[in-house]
């Protein structure tokens, strides 16, 4: 007999409480179908009447122009819907690595995530960066083991490839009834039923598990009570005393090993044939946290660290992490931490120490909106009516200021010159670019003091290919872009030791004198730079030597080698004097600046230049082709792996070698040939010859 697995969605939410609440992510390497499930659960919890389809370009949260050209997720979507009495709002986010930015603010503000892998590749380049990005902001996650009906998919294999690159603990609770085409359901080994979905557009179908499978699903059940059991406590009590876990303990005890990240619960289905979204949502919600279940949020006034709890009576606080401009104005994406915002509302910028008003509150379907009178401690929003509000700021409430903590942005690594083919429009150019630079903050726009070009720098190339056709989309503005150019970094490989400078100056009134000793060395790590003073006795007074750092820092922006940054360094102030008249803040902290530009000059200098993992799939015939031209551009083969009639090749290349390599490969590969990118950091470029 047909049944509704579970409670299908109502609007009432469970008295609206913070508990019936889930802020969640959608993360995964591109095409492995996150953009596919979010419109299956959007059709599912009701919160749409129709199934999107990316090939078709009817999907509702790749809802931008070049999203449904180019058939990929660029900018990250928020929509909200309902499953058993919760709220759920999820976004959408990119996953192609120049979008990783996209991902980074996404996470910010999320309290779970569910990511997604191919059932044939299993862990992709891009689901690693995005499973680290996680890490560093400890979201919780469920895994979606997706699209187990294409020819080669296993959940074995996908499962396994979690364990080893990811290195977790996979607790795998379904056990699929089928393969490739035959795939037909799952068994529920938490509660031993199956579910089945006969048809791709059939409601699920619950029942006994059949007699076929029976022997393989207890033997299923054992192992996840097993590898349960060795990281929960309770549950190993129950275990050893009972020789098995019930089926309350074990839920009981897969939602805290979710939540504390020591184990990572598996599902799996295939979202395009609408198989397995019911019970991914029901995990959802039975084991990501609601804003309740996770730390109060962390913030500074004054310099001091304040808490504030996820309570809608508490003092209001939010975090912007997206802004749009629309045909309609500006839209402030925000996440409510704490407290109650209200339609006209006044609310303090922190950072920019500004008070604004709140005009409209949305809550957002991607880019439709339903208008709503407030949003209390743990909604996702976008609010109407602030002007000058920028991603990364603190909205709170002007009685009770509070600085949160920005998302992380990444470096740009790529620029382009772009100037408007008719100069008439550099003026309407130059405020393109400026709108632009607001929606994205990882885009950088600067003017080159010596070419006077306009400089846009960004991710990588499709980062900004996306963002000179946005110009020309939105604003009607036909622009000339450059070759792409890469940004290169300066690093010490031999430094120096005892670098004295001394800052003397003597122009009537007041002087200056600085008196400092340096030594410079190069770091462990190719990224960041570390400044300590070992001055004893009160040579240097600490509020001087806090000038020195930021002289030091100023000198930074622009080294020796070709006023590239420099970074990878050790900076010690070991010595110093001062003057009892002359001596300044402003002229310590210009002996710092000069100081450490000299002590560079005096050091040995290596060029890095910006690297990514390239990971190839090639027919095995192209494979050694491949490989050499791989090695051609100066690319550092690591690894290479047979899958069944396709060779994957995992290669470290220079980025400026990267550019138009799709045309190589699939010129050498006769189109058969794919590659993804992801960030490696920096390695030394080769050295110039004379």
């Amino acid at each position: 007999m047909r049944t509704e697995l579970h409670r299908h969605h109502t609007d009432s939410l469970k008295a609206d409480s913070l508990k019936a609440v889930r802020n969640l992510g959608i993360l995964a390497h591109v095409d492995a179908g996150k953009t596919t499930i979010t419109e299956r659960i959007l059709y599912l919890t009701g919160a749409t009447y129709k199934r999107g389809e990316v090939h078709d370009g009817t999907t509702i949260t790749d809802f931008d122009s070049q999203e449904r050209d180019r058939g990929i997720t660029i900018f990250a979507a928020a929509v909200s819907c309902s499953w058993d009495g919760h709220r759920i709002n999820l976004i959408d986010t990119p996953g192609h690595v120049d979008f990783s930015d996209e991902v980074e603010r996404s996470l910010r503000v999320l309290d779970g995530a569910i990511a997604v892998f191919d059932g044939v590749a299993g862990v992709e380049p891009q689901s690693e960066s995005v499973w680290r990005q996680a890490d560093r902001y400890g979201v919780p996650r469920i895994a979606f083991v997706n699209k187990l009906d294409r020819a080669g998919a296993d959940l074995d294999t996908a499962v396994e490839s979690i364990r080893e690159r990811l290195r977790v603990v996979p607790l795998v609770v379904h056990l699929p009834i089928g393969r490739e085409d035959g795939f037909t359901g799952v068994v529920d080994l938490p509660r031993m039923r199956m579910l089945a979905w006969p048809d791709s557009g059939d409601p699920v179908e619950e029942g006994p598990i059949p007699d076929g499978l029976r022997e393989e699903a207890r033997r299923r059940r054992r192992l996840l009570e097993e590898a349960v059991a060795e990281l929960h406590p309770f549950a190993l009590e129950e275990f050893c005393a009972e020789s098995a876990i019930s089926e309350r303990t074990l839920a009981a005890a897969l939602r805290d090993l979710t939540r504390t990240g020591e184990g990572v619960v598996v599902l799996c289905g295939s979202a395009y044939r609408n198989r397995g979204i019911e019970p991914l949502l029901d995990a959802a919600v039975a084991y990501l946290p609601s804003p309740l279940d996770v730390p109060p949020v962390r913030g500074t006034h004054d310099g001091a660290e304040q808490e504030r709890a996820a309570d809608p009576a508490a003092p209001f606080a939010a975090l912007v992490f997206k802004v749009q401009s629309t045909a309609t104005g500006r839209l402030t994406y925000l996440r409510v931490y704490s407290g109650t915002m209200r339609r006209g509302d006044a609310v303090l910028d922190t950072g920019a120490r500004r008070t604004e008003r709140i005009g409209r509150i949305l809550r957002v379907q991607a880019d439709r909106h339903t208008e709503v009178d407030r949003a209390a401690a743990g909604d996702i929003v976008a609010v109407v009516g602030l002007k000058t509000a920028r991603t990364g700021a603190t909205l709170c409430a002007p009685e009770a200021p509070l600085l949160l903590e920005p998302p992380t942005m990444a470096d740009p690594v790529v620029s382009v010159a772009v100037e408007a083919r008719r100069s008439t429009e550099t003026d309407r150019l130059t405020s393109a670019l400026a709108r632009l630079v607001e929606e994205d903050p990882s885009l950088v726009v600067r003017t080159d003091a010596e070419t006077g070009q306009t400089v846009l720098s960004g991710l990588g190339e499709l980062h900004l290919e996306v963002a000179a056709e946005k110009i020309r989309r939105a604003h009607g503005l036909e622009v000339a872009i450059g070759r792409p150019q890469v940004a290169h970094r300066e690093t010490v490989e031999r430094g120096v030791s005892g670098f004295l400078y001394r800052h003397v100056k003597q122009d009537g009134g007041a002087g200056q004198f600085a008196h400092v000793v340096l030594d410079v060395d190069p770091l462990d790590v190719a990224d960041g730079v570390v400044f300590h003073s070992t001055v004893v006795g009160g040579r240097v007074p600490r509020e001087y030597v806090r000038a020195v750092e930021a002289g030091c820092r100023d000198a930074l922006a622009d080294g020796p080698l070709g006023g590239h940054p420099v970074t990878g360094l050790r900076i010690t102030l070991a010595d110093g004097a001062t003057h009892p008249k002359d001596s300044s803040e402003m002229a310590f902290r210009t002996a710092g600046q000069l100081g450490l530009r000299e002590a560079l000059r005096a050091s040995l200098l290596v060029l890095l230049e910006p690297v990514v993992e390239v990971t190839a799939t090639v027919p095995d015939d192209a494979a050694g082709g491949v490989l050499g031209d791989l090695a051609a551009r100066r690319g550092r083969i690591s690894g290479s792996t047979a899958r069944a009639g396709t060779v994957v090749i995992t290669a470290t290349v220079p980025l400026a070698e990267v550019f138009g390599y799709a045309t190589r490969l699939r010129s050498r590969t006769q189109g058969r040939g794919t590659f993804t990118t992801r960030a490696a950091g920096y390695a030394p470029a080769p050295r110039p010859s004379r």
